[in-house]
């Protein structure tokens, strides 16, 4: 029962007893005057008779009054404990939009106001050669702003030859930065150990090899002085770490720079790595889904095939992409192998597969993550496959960025008729630019 339905009752019973008393005294009041007999005994009775009704009367004004403002202040309580309700919905409504939510705003912003051309150019990755015509890239002036102008590529992937000492390919980042709409990719195929683009022109300090970083059981520190290095150069996107397991008793020529064949260890390196570099503000693009360490040759030199199973695959190699997905990697780059047992084919490598990218890397494998082809210039598809029709499977198969098309102009050309004929829908490569800017619009989100 509330405090003032029980108030009203008490006062409701004072108020009964009170009247019954009043009633009792007037009436022995009277009766003593009318046996005394005189009138002014009367008069002087019933003016005490009038004094204990005022006196009455207040008592019961005063209590009416505290009934009153008990009522309002219960009243009141309701209303800010509704006010509280409706004000934590609002905050519980407010906080349900979170940065991704932002992020996504922003990205469909930037997407919606870019032309088709201007759509399709960020889904590439090329070298500043490509982009510029020039034999050998060692600076970005006038002639890499107007490339960019015209082609606002996705990325740019630099090599050894494009870095003289670190004041040169600083000055050569910063500026290419400067002349893009939006933000560029600035990659670099980094390694560890031996396998370095940085080290003979800058003469860094080699870093571990992966045995080593097998051997002691981490990455960490190697990854994290190559993270260093990086940002300061003005990179940022590596084309690793190199997720591919050796299997035991199988031989191939893509099972070195690997971290060895358990398959907890490599996965724990690799996330290692990819998680050290993206704290200091690097991509890591890990490759080479679903595994290429037992393939018979190298894609660069030609047709390479892997005759693993899917079981076998799933069991081992492709084990590892699955823990680097689950970790939250935000790039993965399709090896150019051929795997038959999961293309359904002996002649589609798997950047070019459908059932590799969408059916497995996608829907099995549940990732949304950035999908990113290898080297479209290696061997094993430009001996194949023109570069237009190249550029095209590989966004068909689900991929989101071309990496490295051998002939730039004529895979954009073809990609940009391709969207305008409806043989590629413009949804589908604004999803995939979608994905190319969360990555590069993210970190300007969580500042």
């Amino acid at each position: 029962m509330s405090d003032s339905r029980k108030s009203g009752r008490e006062y409701r019973h004072r108020r009964r007893v009170r009247n019954t008393i009043l009633a009792y005294l007037s009436l022995v009041i009277i009766i003593a005057g009318i046996a005394a007999g005189g009138f002014f005994g009367v008069k002087a009775l019933i003016g005490v008779i009038n004094d204990k009704k005022a006196k009455i009367e207040e008592e019961q004004l005063a209590l009416e009054q505290q009934r009153e403002a008990e009522a309002e202040a219960e009243m009141q309580a309701q209303l800010e404990a509704e006010a509280e309700e409706e004000e934590e919905e609002v905050v519980e409504e407010e906080s349900e939009y979170t940065e991704e939510d932002l992020l996504t705003e922003v990205v469909e912003s930037y997407i919606s106001e870019m032309s088709v051309e201007e759509k399709v150019a960020g889904l590439f990755i090329v070298t500043p050669e490509q982009l510029t015509g020039v034999d050998v890239a060692v600076k970005a002036g006038d002639g890499t702003k107007e490339a960019i102008e015209k082609y606002n590529v996705g990325g740019l992937v630099y090599s050894s030859k494009n870095i003289k000492d670190e004041s040169q390919i600083k000055e050569m980042l910063a500026n290419t930065v400067s002349y893009s709409k939006h933000p560029m990719f600035l990659a670099v195929n980094e390694g560890l150990g031996d396998d370095s683009v940085l080290n003979k022109p800058l003469k860094y300090e080699v870093l571990k090899s992966y045995d080593e970083c097998a051997a002691q059981g981490d990455s960490t520190n190697e990854y994290a002085t190559m993270g260093d290095r990086l940002v300061t150069l003005g990179f940022n996107m590596v084309i690793g770490p190199n997720a591919d397991l050796n299997i035991d008793g199988i031989e191939s020529p893509l099972s070195t720079d690997t971290f060895g064949a358990d398959t907890n260890l490599v996965s724990n390196l690799v996330i290692a790595g990819m998680s050290t570099l993206a704290d200091k503000g690097v991509t890591a693009c890990v490759g080479h889904f679903p595994g290429q360490a037992t393939a018979d040759k190298d894609p660069a030199e030609g047709l390479s095939t892997t005759t693993r199973t899917k079981d076998e695959m799933a069991a081992a190699e492709m084990t590892v992409f699955k823990n680097v997905i689950d970790a939250g990697a935000e790039a993965i780059m399709v090896s150019n192998v051929i795997a038959p047992e999961l293309t359904g084919d002996e002649t589609t490598p798997c950047s070019l597969s459908k059932e590799v990218i969408t059916d497995i890397l996608r829907t099995e494998y549940q990732y949304n993550g950035l999908v990113i082809s290898d080297a479209l210039n290696q061997a094993a598809i430009k001996d194949y496959y023109s570069s237009d029709d190249a550029a095209i499977k590989v966004l068909k198969a689900g991929a989101d960025m071309v990496y490295l098309p051998e002939d730039f102009e004529a895979a954009y050309n073809a990609v940009v008729e391709a969207v305008k004929d409806g043989t590629i829908s413009e949804q589908r490569i604004n999803d995939s630019l979608a994905r190319v800017f969360k990555i590069k619009y993210k970190s300007t989100i969580e500042e």
